[in-house]
């Protein structure tokens, strides 16, 4: 079976792993604060918070601007389920905004109409969560302006996003954002087999995550409430939790950082490829934008199922019968049995819907060699080809 994804390891990424192991720090050394900083040169802001995953940071950062209980947020419903439960955490209430019907990202003009109406009704955010799905950077800006007007903060979701580019900057500079999620999972551009990374241009917030992953502990001397009875002090001052990331994480994502920029290459001349042998199939590849760069973890074709002599399964189980390791992402959130106590109207949510009848995710992943290509195009043009 051709998998979706995986992670792809070296030997210099194992040695790395080795020495920290054979070091006398394996969980809080001095690997997790080099990886930190690392990030912040990659991406360009100025604080980096690193967590055990992508979801912790998401309740941290949540928790960081302030949501709490009865307060409202809002969020993509095409989505992992972290973009969503993050906020319900704090006791807060979830919403969603469709989707573009051509980027699958938050559409800015569904997000302009239902923020007017919430004005109206005096519902509006506290916090607004964009996510980058597949990689492809949302229209920040937009998203940016409205967030002046409307009063809300924003967290990008950016996941799937580190290395991907809007208007030549970086995602995770944070320049139209309060906070930017990565996450470190080993289908992600870069791994460290479980992780995640917070990054802010805020230093209030940064001290906020900083302290919340630790047990809402500090050692700070500055931030405590008295002189410390001796060099053994420290003072919990919030109720934290323990999302700390380990040494051994950071030192794997210190090595597959420095070969980022090799691993998006590899990953574009796969697009490319699936580019030319596709488009002339009855699927709808994914979106091109002439001011943004997509870090491309996904691949993810949409079904014209108007021009094709099968079902959206169908097509799904073929592949999959054919040693295709596709998947769909993603189930929209608010069809998840948990999210039906909610009474979400799916007629709120038009594109959002088509969307799930016609996505298929494609392998795509830097080690896929050529004859993998081949074999998942050749089964797509048997399936569904004239």
């Amino acid at each position: 079976m051709i998998p979706y994804g995986r992670q792809d390891i070296t030997q210099r990424d194992i040695d790395a792993v080795v020495e920290t192991l054979q070091s006398s720090f394996l969980t809080q050394g001095p690997k997790v604060p080099e990886f930190e900083k690392n990030i912040c040169s990659y991406v360009g802001s100025q604080h980096a918070v690193a967590f055990n995953s992508a979801t912790s940071a998401l309740h941290a950062s949540c928790i960081s601007l302030g949501l709490s209980e009865n307060d409202i947020f809002w969020t993509s419903p095409i989505s992992f389920v972290a973009s969503a439960n993050c906020g319900l955490y704090c006791g807060a209430n979830v919403d969603f905004v469709d989707v573009d019907p051509v980027t699958n990202n938050m559409c800015p003009n569904a997000l302009e109409r239902k923020l007017r109406k919430a004005k109206y009704a005096g519902k509006l955010p506290k916090v607004v969560i964009v996510v980058h799905l597949s990689g492809m950077p949302c229209d920040m800006k937009s998203i940016h302006t409205l967030s002046i007007e409307y009063k809300f903060k924003i967290i990008e979701d950016a996941s799937h996003a580190i290395g991907s580019e809007l208007n030549q900057q970086k995602t995770g500079s944070c320049i139209y954002s309060d906070i930017a999620i990565f996450s470190f999972h080993p289908v992600k551009i870069i791994t460290t087999a479980e992780g995640g990374m917070a990054v802010t241009n805020n230093h209030k917030i940064y001290e906020d995550l900083s302290i919340l992953r630790t047990h809402g502990i500090t050692r700070d001397i500055n931030q405590m409430s008295q002189a410390p009875d001796g060099p053994w002090y420290y003072e919990q001052k919030i109720l934290g939790f323990n999302y700390r990331m380990t040494d051994l994480q950071a030192a794997l994502g210190i090595t597959q950082l420095s070969r980022i920029g090799d691993l998006l290459k590899k990953r574009r001349m796969i697009k490319k490829q699936y580019d030319n042998e596709l488009s002339n199939l009855p699927v709808s590849l994914p979106h091109d934008s002439s001011n943004a760069t997509s870090a491309l973890h996904l691949y993810i074709i949409r079904l014209k199922l108007d021009e094709i002599n099968s079902t959206h399964l169908e097509v799904f189980m073929e592949l999959r019968s054919k040693g295709i390791g596709v998947n769909l992402h993603y189930i929209p959130i608010y069809r998840q049995p948990y999210f039906k106590r909610f009474n979400f109207d799916l007629n709120d949510f038009v594109n959002s819907e088509q969307y799930y009848k016609e996505a298929i995710s494609i392998p795509m992943f830097p080690s896929m060699d050529e004859a993998q290509q081949d074999e998942v195009i050749n089964s797509i043009t048997s399936i569904i080809g004239s």
